[in-house]
């Protein structure tokens, strides 16, 4: 697979590609992974927000924020710090939805195209 068909503007794998060493494995595991735990993250990370949880929210976004740079997802990683700090304020800024809901409209897309990676990569092994 080509570096043009594991990268777009939304997200890069050459962080995770350097640190697999080759293996398509540890690619696959990776992706999984990322795949079974963004949406449950970005769920209590809504949930959150609509009940004015604010410590909880912090936390998943604290959480989530690592895993989006560890894919290059550097834009939707940024909003997530921005979430990630107006929700550690405590209070009900209509910007936290706005930013939350730009993350939702980067990477929901995006986890569609990783597991079409995810499924190439899987039939190599």
């Amino acid at each position: 697979m080509s570096e043009l068909e594991i990268s777009d503007q939304n997200f890069d794998l050459s962080f995770l590609l350097e640190i697999a060493d080759g293996s398509d494995d540890f690619i696959v595991e990776s992706i999984e992974l990322f795949i079974k735990q963004t949406p449950e993250l970005m769920y209590a990370i809504d949930n959150a927000i609509r009940s004015k949880e604010w410590v909880t929210a912090t936390q998943a976004a604290h959480k989530l924020k690592p895993n989006l740079g560890f894919f290059g997802m550097t834009d939707s990683q940024a909003l997530m710090q921005e979430v990630e700090a107006l929700a550690k304020l405590g209070q009900d800024n209509p910007l936290i939805r706005t930013k939350f809901n730009e993350i939702i409209a980067r990477v929901k897309p995006t986890l569609a195209k990783l597991e079409i990676v995810m499924k190439a990569k899987a039939a190599n092994l």
